[in-house]
């Protein structure tokens, strides 16, 4: 655990990092997508996702190994109502996000799906007295989740057989792993410095873990999907987002219920919270063909009440 003056210092390195990580990271998943011929929204739920929930992953199955289950799931829950609220919020006040059909026919259902099944197990004990099976099962639903996505990412290269496949493809495959260090660098900085200050002021682990270490392990996305909003990368952005939350929830908290029991109906209420968020997003998607400035607005006063409703309550 830092200092306050070390926190201080980490901060502001994990700010710079985080800044130039994701401006090289949005750079090299476009150009990785254009010379691959598949969609940028591809590269980004497979491929950008899993490195921008490298945060979460640390965090959660880290404090799973230690036994700390609060901790484990309120960032996983924090975090994936941060990544719709928080991020797909500032990234459509940037710059309205243009919504790809692929969005609404097939990642926010399944994004759907994989939250509503999330609450079924929290209720029925498969992530507490039966966490060994709720977390295989996660597994398996991951796996799958891969497959076909892979399969979807070669189904469009056949289609875009003829892209053109000028420029240098391993400096843009360095672009996304250097990009992904700085982001998960300075998320890890940022991180240990809000841990910092909330033992500081005497913050309790599920309140920690629902808000501070949620927002901090959530900067990678809403870093990479703010800057990808800036330069129109609206596939990246919204990409990010959705396949971050799948990861969220197969992988990371697959991996954390075979190591300890994480009582999830403690937090029922939270997992509630993010169902209700998740299926709100299907009428802002459905509703056009891009989330406006004033649909991120309310999202973002949304994630306000969240918050306040998480400190006085």
């Amino acid at each position: 655990m830092f200092s306050i003056e070390l926190a201080i210092i980490a901060f502001i390195f994990g700010v710079g990092f985080l800044y130039k990580g994701s401006d090289v990271l949005v750079e090299g998943t476009s150009k990785t997508a254009a010379h691959l011929g598949v969609s940028s929204l591809i590269i980004s739920v497979i491929v950008v996702a899993f490195g921008t929930s490298a945060p979460e992953f640390a965090i959660s199955v880290g404090a799973a190994f230690q036994s700390r289950a609060d901790i484990s799931v309120g960032n996983i829950i924090g975090s994936c109502i941060a990544n719709l609220l928080l991020v797909i919020g500032i990234s459509a006040v940037i710059r309205p996000l243009k919504i790809q059909r692929g969005i609404v026919k097939r990642e926010m259902p399944i994004l759907a799906i994989i939250t509503a099944i999330f609450l079924l197990f929290s209720y029925v004990g498969l992530l507490d007295v039966y966490h060994y099976i709720g977390g295989i099962l996660f597994l398996v639903f991951f796996i799958i989740f891969l497959f076909y996505f892979i399969k979807c990412a070669q189904n469009e290269r056949k289609q875009n057989f003829d892209i053109s496949t000028k420029g240098k493809p391993i400096k843009n495959i360095l672009y996304i792993v250097f990009g992904t260090l700085g982001v998960v660098s300075g998320a890890w900085l940022l991180i240990e410095s809000a841990l910092a200050f909330a033992q500081f002021f005497g913050i309790s682990e599920i309140i920690i873990a629902l808000s501070m270490v949620a927002v901090g392990t959530s900067l990678p996305e809403l870093v990479v999907s703010a800057v990808a909003s800036y330069k129109k990368e609206s596939d990246i952005a919204v990409g990010n987002v959705l396949g971050s939350n799948v990861f969220n929830i197969l992988l990371i908290l697959g991996i954390s219920a075979l190591l300890v029991p994480l009582n999830t109906i403690k937090s029922i209420d939270h997992v509630i919270v993010l169902t209700i968020i998740t299926f709100i997003m299907f009428p802002i998607v459905f509703s056009g063909e891009k989330i406006s400035r004033i649909e991120g607005v309310f999202l973002l006063a949304v994630y306000s009440i969240f918050i306040w409703y998480l400190f006085f309550f």
